[in-house]
């Protein structure tokens, strides 16, 4: 019996270690984890701080209060009924009908390049949607130069910063124009270009942005710039007025402690450092590799994601060497 048992049990060690039978399925191995290049690592970061999809104005809303307004105007004008009331009126609903057909065009523009903004999730969709741009709007368009922009951000940082560029921010208005400068700064730091990203910072106005997570968002690109240009206590001081981890920050949280690790190193505050670091490897460990053999990072920094991805496998000891 004890003879039986054993060439059982080997028989059944045998099976188990065995080949498995043609047309059925492998288990599945268990695959190394893989260096991320540096423009994946920033195609992370990016689709990481994407806004949330807002809905489109309620233009049924909008149409109704104008025309109340309009409405209260021509029974004031009729009450007085005096020449200039009526001619008041006139203009009001005049102004009032071409401000509501600017904005019908305004919303379907934006609806039209949300859509083909949202359908280019791979390299041949952006290169159909740019295409689609380039036929569908004007060149002049500044909406169709901002989503042109951040198409060409995930394959090309030269070509958007290009397109943007070529945009007079004179001739725009202040909001459209921030957001271009910040837009720019952003692409200038992800290549190592610290000073150029630095001088678009210092144009953001940060106390004018009604719009919160626009706020936040220029917070922390100019407290990257400022942080990798010798003001690291300005930068400090300006990303504790946001908190990463507030419920409201979602999407922004890793651009947040992204700026947060530059600043904490500015400043020699090693804990600091350290917390960013972590917090970044919490959201995604890919996202340390933008700290770790690129260029204008801080040596306390990069020491700092090194450990980390080291420790965790996810860039090779030989690749992780400088040329000095």
């Amino acid at each position: 019996m004890s003879d039986e048992t054993e060439t059982d049990e080997t028989e059944s060690e045998t099976e188990a270690t065995a080949e498995p039978k043609k047309g059925s399925k492998p288990p599945p191995a268990k695959a190394g984890k893989k260096r991320k290049s540096a423009a994946e690592v920033q195609k992370e970061l990016r689709e990481l701080s994407k806004a949330e999809e807002k809905p489109p104005a309620d233009l049924k809303k909008i149409y109704l209060r104008g025309g109340a307004v309009v409405l209260v105007v021509w029974i004031i004008a009729g009450i007085l009924r005096h020449p200039i009331g009526f001619a008041a009126a006139g203009a009001l609903t005049i102004a009032g009908v071409v401000a509501m057909l600017w904005l019908q065009r305004y919303m379907k523009k934006t609806q039209a390049l949300g859509a083909l903004l949202k359908g280019a999730d791979t390299e041949e969709g952006r290169k159909h949607a740019l295409e689609r741009i380039d036929a569908d709007f004007k060149k002049g368009d500044t909406q169709a130069v901002i989503a042109k922009a951040q198409l060409q951000m995930q394959d090309d940082p030269r070509a958007a910063l290009a397109t943007l560029e070529a945009v007079n921010l004179d001739k725009e208005l202040a909001p459209i124009a921030g957001q271009i400068r910040a837009m720019r700064a952003m692409i200038h730091l992800t290549l190592g270009e610290t000073q150029e990203a630095r001088a678009l910072a210092d144009k953001l106005d940060l106390g004018k942005q009604q719009e919160p997570k626009t706020r936040v968002m220029f917070a922390a690109v100019a407290s990257e710039a400022w942080a990798r240009t010798g003001q690291g206590k300005k930068a400090v001081d300006t990303l504790d007025l946001f908190n990463p981890e507030a419920p409201d920050m979602g999407e922004l949280r890793a651009q947040l402690w992204r700026s947060r690790a530059f600043a904490y190193a500015a400043v020699n505050d090693t804990k600091g450092v350290a917390r960013a670091v972590k917090k970044l490897a919490d959201i995604n460990p890919h996202l340390l590799g933008m700290f770790v053999g690129q260029k204008k990072v801080h040596p306390l920094l990069e020491r700092e994601a090194k450990q980390i991805v080291m420790r965790l496998g996810i860039v090779p000891r030989k690749m992780v060497r400088q040329k000095m």
